[in-house]
């Protein structure tokens, strides 16, 4: 029998200094370990000590030439967490702040994203410490190569097959990608996230953003309820929000909300016209990491060095990076009168924030579950890439709608509780979780 104090204790002394790590398996476990304590084929075969830990964790050094003919050193690492249902599949950050412990919660959390997917995708997460911003496209363009040349023996599209994630976008993808052919002398679907060219899929820009509406959609649908009307508020101005304040606006809510490093953009209007989606894209494509032009051009009110948690609205999107709402968000979203809190980034509220919500009866739906739009695509990408197929807009998005809400009638089985309250949190964890170890014991690991 497990002890959840005890087990945590323990794995936080065999993976010191990593808080986001024992942040994400914390929740895990919390939400598991009745699960597994009821099983005895998972306690004798100690799955819970097996599923985390890493299957292998890849460290390297990443040299390159910048424009002025310097070498620089970058570290690079790919961690390989569990493959029991299929490839491994996560993706690459390019961030000053990645770390391996940082890495080792994103390869966590995707297992069980991967496993809600109902595709057959394993586990990873890798990246480097490397900063894209202010590099020339040639400068990243060589740091991609050095990269790829470090990692191409460890992966494949039977192996593992890595993605974008914050800092790597179409154009590292296309570096990256032509260094693997270059070495393999191979074109297969190695990367996703690819060009429309040469093997990408349709609507993989926007698929996180698109999956979490569809998410939210099913979630207010359960409390009887409807997505028009809606006031929305959402973090960030990348792919991520982009694809979300679109289908937010197609589903008839309105998105007041995105923000930056230098603030946040209040746009009483809503962000909800073809114009401002294609100016998110050009902020993005500006590489500056800021949001404020977008009040110049639209009239729209720019509030500096705050978060955009403070607006009153029913439904609040996190869809930036781990950790970014707060419990003193949680305590301004619940006093303003928030009903709905969809993790769109990674870990993106923290525990005390997640703990509030839930305490208020706030419905609150983990990222693990709520952005799985984004992998789920990426695997449909890997499948048009075996098949040698490309489907259209409207097949993909459909599959992707499907997958969705596939992932929240899981979550809803597991967990809805006597009080009409649904655990979400508990919900994707047990499901995710139960897929995952079953098939480790058929696989006799």
């Amino acid at each position: 029998m497990y002890h959840f104090d005890t087990f945590m204790t323990e794995l936080e002394q065999r993976n010191p200094a990593q808080p986001e790590f024992i942040q994400a398996t914390s929740e895990v476990v919390e939400s598991i370990i009745d699960v597994v304590n009821d099983n005895p084929a998972y306690l004798n075969a100690k799955i819970l000590e097996r599923i985390t830990e890493p299957d292998r964790v890849l460290s390297f050094k990443v040299e390159w030439e910048d424009d002025n003919g310097d070498v620089q050193v970058n570290r690079g690492y790919r961690v390989q967490f569990n493959n029991a249902i299929g490839p491994y599949k996560g993706g690459l950050r390019f961030h000053p702040s990645v770390t391996l412990g940082t890495l080792k919660f994103l390869g966590f959390e995707q297992t069980f994203k991967n496993s809600l997917t109902t595709l057959a995708m394993g586990g990873a997460k890798g990246g480097s410490d490397f900063n894209p911003k202010g590099k020339s496209d040639n400068e990243i363009m060589r740091f991609c190569r050095s990269f790829m040349t470090e990692l191409y023996r460890y992966i494949g599209p039977s192996t593992d097959v890595p993605a974008g994630d914050i800092g790597v976008g179409g154009r590292e993808i296309g570096f990256l990608y032509g260094q693997y052919k270059r070495l393999m002398i191979e074109n297969t679907g190695i990367l996703t996230g690819k060009g429309q060219n040469w093997g990408g899929s349709l609507i993989r820009p926007e698929a996180t953003g698109f999956g979490a509406m569809y998410f939210a959609d099913e979630m207010v649908k359960a409390q009887g309820d409807t997505m028009k009307g809606k006031t929305i508020s959402v973090s960030g101005f990348g792919n991520v929000a982009w694809g979300s304040v679109m289908k937010a606006t197609e589903l008839g809510a309105k998105v007041v909300t995105i923000s930056g490093p230098d603030g946040y953009i209040y746009d009483a209007d809503g962000i909800n016209t073809p114009e401002k989606w294609d100016y998110m894209l050009d902020l993005r494509a500006s590489n500056n990491d800021v949001v404020e032009p977008y009040a110049k051009k639209f009239g729209a009110k720019f509030i500096k060095g705050k978060k955009p948690w403070e607006v009153a609205v029913d439904m609040a999107f996190p869809c930036a990076i781990q950790n970014e709402l707060d419990v003193n968000d949680a305590k301004q979203l619940i006093a303003n009168g928030v009903s709905y809190i969809v993790e769109t980034s990674n870990m993106g509220c923290t525990t005390e924030a997640v703990q509030l919500f839930q305490g208020t009866k706030i419905l609150f739906a983990p990222g693990k579950a709520a952005n799985a739009g984004g992998v789920a695509v990426s695997g449909l990408e890997m499948s048009q890439n075996s098949m040698k197929l490309r489907w259209s807009i409207d097949e993909v998005d459909s599959r992707l709608h499907e997958i969705m809400v596939n992932i929240h009638e899981a979550c809803i089985g597991e967990g809805s509780r006597e009080d009409g309250y649904v655990d979400y949190v508990k919900g994707a964890n047990i499901a995710g979780f139960k897929k995952v170890a079953d098939t480790m014991l058929q696989l006799g690991y």
